[in-house]
């Protein structure tokens, strides 16, 4: 499937299409902290930190500093403007040519970035060489064999087919880590708040902010925004929630 270009469209949507609240963040914040040492400070990767949704987090629950790698020029300008922190800084990068040394991060993150990365086995080599002996690696991802249960999917298949198309399967992706020498500790399943409504929850969707509309045509999306507003009515219109998938190397 052909890369998605986040400087090309997303890049101008994605911070307001894609926000987590605060409520959704102290979620996955204490997921991890639940597989770290209480030790602190630890020093963080956020690799493929896109407009730097998590990053601030990141080092606020866990000192830093926290080092955001995105190959996104416009996707990282973002990140400078409106996601600054003390402790975290923002850096040119790619899975495959991380600009650290080696054993430097206590742990690292790779939050729904896996899908985009060229070179599998070459990304996972370089995130084993970052992290320090005994450090831990999150992977969140999405799976053809394992897709998250969203209401848009229920009511238009062939946006989920779109979505599928997009992923591995989890024995694809886990094996991706073991030929490079990482270990699996655990598998999560988190459940987090998305939205505050159904309503937020769409008008966020029209932003176009989740790459499946990049491997959509326009009159495609338009009819599946159509029968969405058809549906509108048969859907529960109170907070929506995710349940994501997460693995934890070490």
């Amino acid at each position: 499937m052909e890369k998605v270009d986040y400087d090309a469209r997303l890049h101008a949507v994605y911070a307001a299409g894609r926000r987590m609240s605060p409520g959704a963040l102290r979620t996955w914040m204490d997921v991890f902290a639940s597989h770290l040492p209480a030790t602190r400070p630890l020093v963080w990767l956020d690799l493929g930190s896109g407009t730097g949704r998590m990053t601030p987090s990141l080092a606020g629950a866990f000192g830093g500093p926290v080092h955001g790698v995105e190959p996104s020029d416009r996707m990282r300008a973002q990140a400078l403007a409106d996601a600054a922190h003390p402790a975290v800084t923002y850096a040119a990068g790619s899975a495959e040519h991380i600009p650290l040394p080696d054993a430097s991060c206590d742990a690292a993150l790779l939050f729904f970035v896996w899908h985009h990365v060229v070179d599998h086995a070459a990304a996972a080599r370089e995130v084993r060489r970052v992290v320090r002996p005994g450090g831990t690696l999150f992977v969140q991802a999405n799976f053809c064999d394992r897709m998250p249960d969203v209401w848009w999917f229920r009511v238009l298949p062939g946006w989920l087919a779109a979505d599928r198309a997009q992923f591995r399967s989890e024995e694809a992706v886990t094996g991706d880590f073991t030929a490079a020498g990482w270990t699996p500790a655990a598998r999560e399943e988190v459940t987090w708040q998305r939205s505050a409504s159904l309503a937020e929850d769409v008008e966020r969707l029209k932003l176009r902010a989740v790459s499946v509309f990049e491997h959509l045509g326009e009159e495609t999306a338009e009819a599946g925004f159509a029968r969405i507003e058809a549906a509108l009515p048969t859907l529960d219109d109170g907070p929506q929630y995710e349940t994501s998938q997460l693995l934890v190397l070490r």
